[in-house]
């Protein structure tokens, strides 16, 4: 046998086998998620039939307080502070929107609606922007601290929102009745799809099931949940006891990803979280947060970059493992940070499928007969099944928010989003690195658009 076909042979054995063995132990550790959920599913335990009607009715209306965390975002928080007091149906609410000083659109945008509505009040902060998302989320909780204390309220919880978000019209109601006993309460995000963008589209596959499968079997399983920065509610209490250890300043704006550790930190304390999917008992449609995520690949790949950078790099040496024999949460960590090991996985199957019919062609050529081995077809075999798993999942998570047609449209996007992957993770590693240098922290954002609402109240609600 020569020297080129015994090459060809042992990398597309090695490739193959290294990929097979990552993509196993992923495939069954993603099937086991599955599997805590169709049997929680089964039990009736789980919030399937919560809707709006069935929700307690508290006997005083709860205040809150809604922070909207604003940098360049002059195109769309005119629109989303115009369509959250149309659309928000609770007596008791104040929007906090903060901007900088160096941002004059977005504060005359932010203005425009304010000077028609009392209950908007826009915020600039002290320090030209932009700093980090963390760190206006706090001149926000020192202006709502300041006015609570001057007018003798007290506000109940904090609800927190993106500049683009496009807000639920039993939201709060939602909140009002399920805050109470409550450190933390999270709805879910249905990202909007551009159409044309199976950039756009993967995002909403990839939410579809990170929160309708995987968020509840991380609060069944009484893990740490981490909080997705829109569209939960955290009780001002539990706020106010973070900020007394961190010298008055609940959010850390030393954080990529400070709503991330949010969660974990307010499990850490001992606080409640609970992942609430309610349908709105008038229409159906699910009480969450709908946006318009980036449509490009070069949009999505900074986003992705610093997700990962945050939760799977700098995360991990900031929060740890958590407390000891929480094996639960020690597992749902480590599904956190197996982004970039997920990538060198991926990005070594994807040299495997070249090499093996190459391996392969190149044996026929030479009229050698196929290499046999049977470990090698079995992990095959083996991961081929559990990936058709994985994908009859996404399909029927996607279904289920989207309808059919995008269901089938999730099978070319699951590609699209290996790809936004493999080029974030490069870009990932070298701003980690960058960091453990001492790079000061920015708010790495991109630009955003707020969808066109026809009708205030039934638009975007699929």
């Amino acid at each position: 046998m020569d020297v080129l076909t015994l090459g060809l042979d042992a990398a597309a054995r090695e490739t193959m086998l290294f990929a097979a063995t990552g993509l196993l132990i992923g495939g069954i550790d993603d099937l086991l998620i599955d599997l805590c959920f169709i049997g929680h599913r089964l039990s009736g335990r789980d919030d399937r039939g919560l809707r709006t009607d069935t929700l307690p009715v508290p006997a005083t209306p709860a205040t809150f307080a809604v922070f909207v965390a604003a940098w360049d975002e002059q195109a769309v928080i005119g629109g989303m502070l115009s369509a959250a007091v149309r659309r928000f149906e609770h007596p008791d609410y104040r929007i906090y929107v903060g901007v900088y000083p160096n941002d004059p659109r977005t504060i005359a945008a932010a203005r425009a609606v304010a000077a028609t509505d009392a209950r908007i009040r826009v915020i600039v902060g002290a320090r030209a922007g932009p700093t980090t998302k963390a760190d206006c989320l706090n001149t926000l909780w020192t202006a709502l601290v300041r006015d609570d204390r001057a007018e003798g309220r007290t506000t109940t919880a904090v609800v927190l929102h993106d500049a683009e978000d496009v807000v639920h019209p039993a939201e709060l109601i939602v909140f009002d009745s399920l805050i109470r006993g409550q450190a933390v309460v999270q709805l879910p995000v249905l990202p909007l799809i551009r159409r044309g963008s199976l950039v756009s589209g993967h995002y909403a596959d990839e939410f579809a099931y990170a929160h309708s499968v995987q968020q509840p079997v991380r609060a069944m399983l009484g893990a740490a949940m981490p909080l997705a920065g829109t569209g939960c509610a955290i009780a001002t209490a539990m706020l106010a006891g973070i900020a007394a250890e961190r010298g008055g300043a609940p959010f850390d704006a030393s954080s990529l990803t400070e709503d991330y550790e949010l969660g974990l930190h307010v499990a850490a304390r001992g606080g409640a979280s609970r992942f609430a999917r309610v349908r709105d008992s008038r229409d159906g449609s699910l009480v969450a947060v709908r946006a318009y995520f980036p449509d490009t690949l070069t949009t999505a790949t900074r986003q992705k970059a610093r997700w990962m950078t945050g939760i799977a790099l700098a995360g991990w040496d900031r929060t740890g493992w958590g407390e000891t024999g929480a094996l639960a949460d020690h597992w749902m960590r480590m599904r956190d940070r197996r982004a970039l090991v997920s990538v060198l996985v991926l990005a070594v199957a994807y040299a495997a499928v070249l090499l093996w019919p190459l391996a392969a062609g190149w044996r026929w050529l030479r009229s050698m007969p196929p290499a046999d081995d049977r470990l090698a077809d079995w992990l095959l075999l083996t991961t081929s099944l559990l990936l058709g798993w994985r994908l009859m999942m996404r399909i029927v998570c996607t279904a289920r928010a989207y309808g059919r047609a995008e269901a089938c449209w999730s099978l070319p996007r699951f590609f699209i989003g290996n790809l936004v992957s493999l080029i974030a993770a490069p870009r990932a590693l070298h701003r980690y690195l960058k960091l453990l240098r001492g790079e000061t922290l920015v708010w790495d954002k991109t630009a955003h658009v707020f969808p066109d609402l026809v009708d205030p109240r039934t638009s975007v609600t699929a």
